[in-house]
């Protein structure tokens, strides 16, 4: 695949006086970077994959699967490519995963990551793998089905019901975290997300899971005031906000994990 064909239809340049600053420069940027570390294939998940993306927003959720065993020197050559791309407005955005044939299908793995500027290893979830399966944006290579193995409905249900109970259910009576756009975005969003999983079956966008909360009973201000800065709008006060999503998303929590746990 070319450089052309593996970036066409993705957001381009910004309106204005620069150039090469918008989502398919960067990625064009990045595959070409790439070369040197000689990648079997390249894939967007999350919001690039689902049709959900906002340039300058979302983050570009890339995996890269690699022939060969990831040493210490590949994690230096990957340290330096994203560095190079460093300047360009939307490298703090590109997060990437590096996988090998022998080491996707394993969940609890933590493989190579650059991700917040950094390097560091995390796992692939198997909500990332149902989500490469689903709707994996192809930008190099072979697609995910050749290299990933599926992920199965006990399998996806049984993380999310972890996740939910180990991760963010522990998360919410840690009272500072929620002062914080990130903590509520994410709680509100990612409960939703998980809900629309295990009740129907089907991995939802940010977008979708916004439209579901109100009908999960969440503080409609708040849920308001996410989406108006999901649309680029500034932040609202809205009073007692971490209070009101900590009060929801508990019981919601523990109702949710008694259901499908």
């Amino acid at each position: 695949m070319t450089r052309s064909d593996a970036t066409a239809g993705l957001p381009g340049p910004a309106p204005g006086p620069v150039t090469g600053t918008g989502t398919a420069a960067l990625l064009g940027r990045f595959l070409d970077e790439l070369r040197a570390l000689a990648p079997l294939a390249v894939w967007a998940h999350g919001s690039l994959g689902g049709g959900d993306y906002r340039e300058g927003r979302s983050d570009l959720d890339l995996i890269a699967v690699l022939d060969g065993p990831v040493t210490t020197r590949t994690a230096w050559t990957a340290g330096r490519l994203h560095a190079r791309l460093r300047h360009h407005p939307l490298a703090a955005l590109l997060h990437c995963t590096y996988l090998t044939p022998a080491t996707a299908a394993d969940a609890e793995r933590r493989h190579l990551t650059w991700a917040h500027e950094h390097l560091f290893r995390r796992t692939v979830t198997p909500v990332t793998r149902r989500e490469l399966h689903t709707f994996g944006l192809v930008l190099h290579g072979e697609p995910p089905g050749a290299l990933v193995p599926p992920v199965s409905d006990i399998e996806l249900d049984a993380f999310v019901v972890r996740d939910q109970k180990e991760f963010w259910r522990p998360a919410v009576d840690r009272a500072h975290l929620w002062d914080r756009d990130v903590w509520v975005d994410l709680g509100l969003l990612t409960f939703a997300r998980a809900t629309a999983t295990l009740r129907d079956g089907r991995l939802i966008s940010k977008r979708e899971a916004l439209d579901l909360l109100p009908t999960l009973g969440a503080p409609a201000e708040v849920v308001a005031d996410i989406a108006r800065r999901r649309d680029g709008g500034p932040s609202e006060e809205v009073p007692y906000r971490a209070e009101l999503t900590r009060l929801f998303l508990g019981p919601a929590i523990d109702d949710l994990v008694a259901a499908y746990g």
